[in-house]
């Protein structure tokens, strides 16, 4: 019965494209998953849901060690976590150079920090705890090149690979709304490499706001509190897509007022890197009283 579950696992692993077939996870070991991920389960429980904020951060300590532990397992690379993912973010590169176990935990009634570990496939454990620094980086967030000591926090929620100057560069999406009146919508660029991975990179054809001569290595949206403002791939247009920002009050440099203007600008991978694309969705102004192209009746 074990050796079937074993199998099922893999099967269902290789399916999803994470070439599971590679690797054997031993049926003892398969057993200590189990009981390690609903012990898991049980401290993620209290680090979201724990009366008193301040303790979220203890239990989310406590949680990083034990997912330390259990990765530990030889072969954890493979074992999917499928409770876990209820409970937290656990995303693969498609090429499925590594995977980010990655969560956000309130430290206040209106404040997150963040959370993550990047995995590589490795029999033996290779993992990169991540620091959430987003808090301290302040006006040098698009321009930095961090570590995982010291890491622009986010939840990802997609991650795209791409050559650059011939190596391979992971464009990572994600969402930070750490602090009281402001969301940040990040595209990190992240490499891999025998000294360890970077994040941050030259690969945007944006100009940097602190350095007008030199490229940005993170592109950041940051926008008001409460807004909806969208970020992501769009197949059809071959493209990464997003609201252009205004500021309400007519002060660029108060990002927490901006919100979207209802227009929509993108970014265009080529040979230089993300190409930015000015009003990649026209918006007609209609006339007062003139009915939208195609509802006419």
């Amino acid at each position: 019965m074990k050796k079937a579950v074993v199998f099922i696992t893999l099967l269902l692993a290789m399916l999803t494209g994470r070439h599971a077939w590679a690797q054997d996870i031993a049926p003892q070991d398969m057993e200590k998953f189990h009981i390690m991920e609903d012990s898991m389960l049980t401290t993620a429980d209290s680090m979201y849901e724990a009366f008193i904020p301040d303790t979220h951060t203890y239990y989310a300590e406590r949680f990083a060690k034990q997912l330390v532990r259990t990765l530990k397992i030889t072969n954890s690379y493979y074992y999917p976590f499928d409770k876990l993912k209820e409970k937290m973010n656990l995303i693969y590169s498609d090429d499925n150079a590594f995977r980010v176990f990655n969560w956000e935990i309130l430290t206040t009634k209106a404040t997150k920090r963040y959370y993550g570990a990047i995995q590589l496939p490795q029999p033996q454990l290779k993992l990169y705890g991540l620091l959430d620094y987003s808090e301290e980086i302040g006006k040098g967030a698009e321009d930095s090149i961090l570590t995982h000591g010291k890491w622009f926090g986010a939840l990802y929620y997609r991650i795209m690979a791409n050559e650059f100057k011939g190596r391979t560069v992971y464009t990572l999406f994600g969402l930070n709304s750490g602090n009281a009146i402001s969301n940040k919508k990040v595209l990190d660029p992240l490499t891999i490499d025998a000294n360890g991975i970077t994040f941050g990179a030259p690969i945007f054809a944006v100009a940097s706001e602190n350095y007008p001569r030199q490229r940005i290595n993170r592109f950041v949206l940051e926008y008001k509190k409460g807004s909806q403002v969208s970020m992501n791939w769009d197949k059809e247009r071959n493209c990464i897509i997003f609201d252009k920002l205004v500021s309400q009050i007519n002060d660029p440099h108060r990002k927490y007022t901006y919100v979207p203007s209802g227009e929509y600008d993108g970014l265009r991978w080529s040979e230089e890197g993300w190409n930015y694309v000015r009003d990649l969705i026209p918006v007609t102004i209609m006339k007062e009283g003139q009915e939208p192209p195609g509802e006419a009746k």
